[in-house]
């Protein structure tokens, strides 16, 4: 794979990366006191529907990308880990990050 496709690859996961991340601080800290603190439940089945999605697209988009993108194991058992975890997809990005500008500093 040329360094054009794994560079877009890489930016195409941490978009849905920090996406679904920002959906699951919402769930969390917008939509659930609303439902336990105003009675407004709404929120969270409408917010939990869309983070349910995102989420389900993080794990999709997971396994390809590692794949093409030649991560161990443990690289992308650790994705899987951040996807559960509150500011997990946040941390993960990081890594990313840094991974995308080594990339780019190859070419």
């Amino acid at each position: 794979m040329n360094y054009e496709k794994k560079l877009s690859t890489l930016k195409r996961f941490r978009m849905i990366s920090l996406i679904e991340g920002i959906s699951m601080i919402v769930l969390l800290f917008i939509a659930m006191p609303l439902k336990y603190g105003f009675d407004m439940p709404l929120m969270v089945k409408y917010v939990g529907w869309i983070h349910g999605i995102l989420f389900m697209l993080y794990i999709v988009i997971l396994i390809p990308t590692s794949r093409k993108l030649g991560w161990t194991f443990l690289k992308t058992f650790m994705g899987l880990v951040a996807s559960v975890l509150p500011f997990g997809p946040f941390l993960f990005d990081r890594k990313l990050k840094t991974e995308e500008k080594l990339m780019q500093q190859e070419n």
